[in-house]
């Protein structure tokens, strides 16, 4: 596990997930949830590790470990991810929830994971994604459903789909809720996502300029809203986002964090050419 995991006082947004498990897994669970939000996966899954042991009978830190092999706009899991998401999203389902809602986050999630050999990926994201809306229908004032929703519609999307109908239907939802919780890491987060286009960049631009602010601890935080400034020729704005990206990901001794560096860098480096390497570097 990572020796960091346990630091709560790390700033990533402020997020309200209740789940009935003990009070004491609380904070903690909200902090794997933050983490997941700014695909921190290798923290978030050490988190709800360590509650899985704490609090044996909390199914949603089981919920929380399938969740963390799910990297939904990153690339699809391979078979290793696969199986740990099957049995996590098994024992989830095996101790149970008090909550009919707990029990539909469970259930959605268990689709993804269901026989993964014979339904492909999208057709299984999908399915995810299907059962996350209509738990967003059930429960609108649960802001979590509704960022996870919209994750969940970039998951599915199939690729090479150039009519961005995944992307707005994504930000439709997005945009009011990021009006009402502000502070929220993953609707900042997935607005970029979905704007990172240059038809719907400059929808995503208040958004890129709050998401920093909002979880400055998380290296991949700190990067992103430059996908929004490269989009629109912001060159300063995205040197500075990766300048500090970089700074960020380079203080971990993990080794995944590398990778988050490598990709700060190559927008580094592409910003730097189109200034003609004039880039300022105050502030860093």
């Amino acid at each position: 596990m990572h020796a960091h995991h346990h630091d709560l006082t790390e700033e990533l947004g402020k997020v309200s997930f209740p789940i009935s498990c003990s009070s004491a897994s609380q904070k903690s669970f909200e902090h794997g949830v933050a983490l997941l939000h700014s695909f921190g996966y290798e923290e978030a899954e050490a988190q709800f590790v360590e509650i899985t042991k704490s609090d044996p009978t909390c199914a949603m830190a089981h919920w929380g470990v399938a969740m963390s092999q799910f990297h939904q706009i990153w690339e699809r899991p391979e078979a290793p991810a696969l199986k740990r998401g099957q049995e996590e999203i098994a024992i989830a389902q095996k101790v149970g929830t008090k909550t009919p809602r707990e029990q539909a986050y469970i259930s959605a999630l268990a689709l993804f994971y269901q026989d993964p050999g014979k339904n492909d990926y999208l057709k299984r994201a999908s399915a995810y994604s299907d059962a996350m809306g209509k738990l967003y229908q059930q429960y609108p004032s649960d802001v979590e459903a509704g960022a996870l929703y919209a994750l969940s519609l970039l998951a599915a999307d199939p690729p090479g789909d150039s009519s961005h109908v995944a992307e707005k239907k994504a930000v439709a939802v997005l945009m009011p809720l990021f009006e009402q919780d502000p502070q929220h890491p993953g609707l900042a987060h997935y607005i970029i996502h979905s704007c990172d286009s240059p038809e719907m960049a400059p929808e995503g631009l208040a958004a890129a300029r709050r998401y920093a602010e909002i979880a400055p601890s998380s290296a991949h935080a700190v990067h992103m809203p430059s996908h929004i400034f490269a989009r629109l020729g912001l060159w300063q704005e995205d040197i500075q986002a990766n300048l500090k990206s970089v700074t960020l990901a380079s203080q971990s001794s993990e080794m995944y964090m590398h990778g988050h560096e490598l990709h700060a860098m190559d927008f580094l480096l592409y910003a730097y050419l189109q200034t003609g390497g004039q880039g300022r570097v105050a502030n860093r």
